[in-house]
């Protein structure tokens, strides 16, 4: 996903936050750093991305972004190449063009009963759809309850700063990597492998912290309870 350009002025952070708000990169980095640090699954096949979705389904709230290769081309634009799902204990990062591509996931994208959150998740719902058309109910963009609610931030590391009082470390040269090549964990270039698991550590807190800031705005009353 790719962040809004919104340079978050000074206020407390992890708490309701006046109208008007807008966060420093300055006071951003000033905060402690969040990291996801529970179990992170890549998947890469569809018997794999099988039970990846049945153990989701069992989730009220995912934590949901996507990643795309990008693009340095005018004209030409690419369609997602991963995709992460966010649970309560796990994350799945979902290697689309390897795992049987999006129809997988048809039970939870297309499930009005999952709450799928995120920031800018119109976009990437479309890009989706792009790759195979679905229905899609139960997605939730956090931002349109923030706008609502007077903060004028509207990316992902910005709200997670106002509203978790945390950190969230976003690498240039990692969002803009090839997300559409294997990870290569296991390559015998130690910073190809190093690389590898900075991607993955990226597109999982990305997911992670989706969900995070779902929760804590429905629990603060400025997202209505999903049911």
């Amino acid at each position: 996903m790719e962040e809004s350009a919104d340079s978050p002025e000074e206020g407390q952070t992890g708490q309701q936050p006046a109208r008007g708000l807008r966060f420093t990169d300055d006071l951003i980095a000033t905060l402690p750093v969040g990291l996801w640090d529970g179990y992170t699954e890549v998947i890469e096949s569809e018997q794999d991305a099988e039970r990846a979705v049945k153990h989701l389904s069992k989730e009220r709230v995912l934590g949901f972004d996507t990643e795309t290769r990008p693009s340095h081309t005018r004209g030409i634009t690419y369609l997602p190449s991963i995709l992460q799902l966010a649970g309560a204990e796990k994350i799945f990062i979902f290697r689309l063009d390897e795992c049987g591509g999006v129809p997988v996931m048809f039970p939870l994208l297309c499930d009005p009963r999952k709450a799928k959150v995120g920031v800018a998740v119109r976009d990437d719902v479309r890009h989706l759809q792009e790759r195979a058309p679905f229905d899609a109910p139960g997605f939730i963009d956090v931002s349109d309850f923030t706008k609502r609610a007077g903060v004028i931030n509207t990316g992902l590391r910005a709200l997670a700063a106002i509203y978790l009082g945390l950190q969230m470390k976003k690498s240039k040269s990692v969002q803009c990597s090839h997300w559409e090549l294997p990870f290569a964990v296991n390559s015998k270039n130690k910073k190809d492998a190093e690389f590898a698991r900075k991607q993955i550590i990226y597109a999982a807190n990305d997911a992670w912290f989706s969900r995070e800031l779902f929760l804590k705005l429905e629990k603060d009353g400025i997202i209505p309870r999903f049911e």
